[in-house]
């Protein structure tokens, strides 16, 4: 095993910075709500931590990527109810859709992809917890965190007060709830309407909020520090920055040592999202292109760019995916050249646009095979 040589930006430091991980190199990437068809903004961010995996793979370390399914969710619970069908039931056709998407990908398997529903136990253990260390408080039979219980709430995203709590009701976290003491306060614990899945507690027959169940999973499948944690940019607040106030709480240590967040895809001006409308699914894409010419439209991008989305980024990608296939096999020095070409862009912040340029330049010349695999292309037939 070779030493760390990739830096990557944290989130939290707002710089670039090396990423120094243990020998087996534990993640975690929120993922899918199940209530709809995977779109390119969920490609894009898996394609980057698939690319990273590789990279860590190439160096020797052993990588253990966790990425939930959030199968009890006010989003799909709402879904579940206007088409009549059990959520459960919505879940299973969706998860089935998204990995069918995720294998034509190439993503590399996830070393564990639990389910919210799973870990029931753990979030009542890790919620028992916070209220007995005096960081959250029952009202109106629901469990809520206390964020002034915690002084370094704000950590990840660095937020003002006011930005926080329009964040905050964009995303379904309810600040006119009367039942909180501060409109900031998050659920923990929410009780259910009556035609919800619900399980006992000490508090009441109820649900998980929305936070609290990734760090349940992250803690119980990795433990209570990881090195790397991300997703999109729309989840560093509030969703990581509750995640990680309420398991620091508990733990009294570090959660993440890095995170690392994928910007968004846009199309018609806004963020790919559900709640817009405005999608390209990746399912539609892969009955037209080749899924490695899906990758190399999203990799032609770097993570951290925000870019929109438009009719010619497929095209584009198609046509450069036919030049690869056209290079010719070159010699094993060539290859290797180019392969550490590549991996240099890599270590440099994932610069995957710059490794995609060093592999067009190559093809001419050939022995383009390594290089490409690097980025999750294979040019074999």
């Amino acid at each position: 095993m070779q030493a760390c040589s990739i830096r990557l930006y944290d989130t939290v430091g707002q710089q670039v910075v090396p990423f120094q991980p243990g020998r087996i190199v534990t993640m975690y990437t929120c993922g899918i709500t199940p209530y709809d068809a995977s779109h390119l903004g969920h490609a894009a961010t898996y394609v980057a931590y698939d690319v990273l995996q590789r990279r860590l793979r190439d160096l020797g370390y052993e990588t253990r990527c966790v990425r939930n399914i959030t199968d009890v969710d006010d989003d799909i619970l709402r879904k579940a109810r206007e088409i009549g069908v059990h959520y459960l039931d919505l879940a299973a056709v969706e998860i089935a859709r998204f990995d069918s998407d995720m294998a034509a990908l190439d993503m590399l398997e996830c070393w564990s992809e639990p389910r919210a529903t799973s870990a029931i136990a753990d979030i009542r253990n890790l919620i028992g917890s916070l209220l007995d260390r005096g960081y959250a408080y029952q009202s109106g039979g629901s469990v809520y965190f206390d964020v002034s219980s915690y002084e370094r709430f704000g950590q990840i995203s660095k937020l003002d007060r006011g930005h926080m709590l329009a964040l905050a009701a964009e995303h379904g976290g309810n600040p006119a709830d009367p039942n909180k003491r501060d409109p900031l306060d998050f659920v923990l614990w929410q009780k259910s309407a009556f035609d919800e899945p619900a399980w006992d507690s000490k508090w009441g027959h109820g649900r998980p909020g929305w936070h609290i169940e990734c760090s349940a999973l992250a803690m119980r499948e990795l433990g209570r520090t990881i090195d790397l944690h991300g997703g999109g940019s729309d989840l560093i607040y509030p969703h990581h920055e509750c995640e990680a106030a309420q398991s620091e709480a508990v733990t009294g240590q570090p959660f993440v040592r890095h995170w690392m967040h994928q910007a968004m895809v846009h199309m018609d001006g806004a963020k790919m999202s559900k709640s817009q409308g405005n999608l390209v699914f990746v399912s539609e894409l892969l009955k037209e292109y080749d899924p490695r010419a899906v990758r190399l439209g999203v990799v032609a991008h770097h993570y951290r760019d925000s870019w929109e989305w438009n009719d010619q980024v497929m095209p584009l990608a198609a046509e450069r995916l036919e030049t690869w296939l056209a290079a010719p096999q070159g010699s094993s020095v060539i290859a290797e050249h180019v392969c550490d070409a590549v991996r240099a862009c890599l270590d440099d912040d994932l610069d995957t646009p710059a490794a995609v340029a060093v592999v067009d330049e190559a093809a001419t010349g050939g022995g383009i095979g390594l290089a490409a695999g690097l980025l999750g292309v294979s040019l074999e037939a």
